[in-house]
């Protein structure tokens, strides 16, 4: 459970920007079946990408994307009802089958997720941060590191809150000094 806390903020920011294309992509014409559009990646050795699958295996990066599939069907299927509410019946059908008929197709993200790992590090580099996070620091890391991510953001959190007090107090002090009240 906690390695999937891990990706729980990545997760959340990888999929809210997929679905919210779909709305976007929901309102044009469908355009003829392409091939995934990718950044250009360096090719990277075979090694490299082994390596780099195996830092998010251990690091159960499919959690971070598994539910992508459905979720982007769902958010389809809600922009479509809202175009189209005399449909909504069918849509609401037809969403599983579509859902089914792209079922699996959430693994071309760990896929590009390899290559962008073996287009950022070297092999060696990849191979040494198998080895580390086999290591018992580095299973440590990898089960604490959520957590010390969760309390570092809710302490951001709390010092921007504060701190907002002290910069609204800074603001009404100067506008005092120019005699308005705010």
């Amino acid at each position: 459970m906690k390695n999937v806390l891990k990706f729980l903020p990545a997760a959340t920011l990888a999929v809210g920007l997929a679905l919210s294309a779909a709305p976007a992509m929901a309102q044009q014409p469908a355009p003829a079946p392409k091939a995934a559009a990718a950044p250009a990646q360096p090719k990277s050795s075979p090694a490299a990408i082994a390596a780099a699958k195996e830092i998010l295996q251990i690091k159960n990066a499919t959690a971070m994307y598994q539910g992508a599939v459905p979720g982007v069907v769902e958010k389809t299927k809600i922009a479509l009802i809202q175009q189209n509410l005399n449909y909504q019946k069918d849509l609401n059908e037809v969403a599983p089958i579509v859902a089914q008929q792209l079922n699996g197709r959430q693994n071309e993200i760990g896929e590009g997720m390899a290559q962008i790992y073996a287009s950022e590090f070297t092999e060696q580099e990849l191979k040494d941060l198998v080895t580390f996070y086999k290591s018992p620091l580095g299973k440590k890391l990898i089960e604490a590191e959520p957590r010390a991510i969760g309390l570092s953001m809710a302490f951001m959190n709390s010092w921007a809150q504060n701190f907002s007090e002290t910069v609204m107090g800074a603001f009404r002090a100067e506008m005092r000094k120019r005699g308005k009240e705010i």
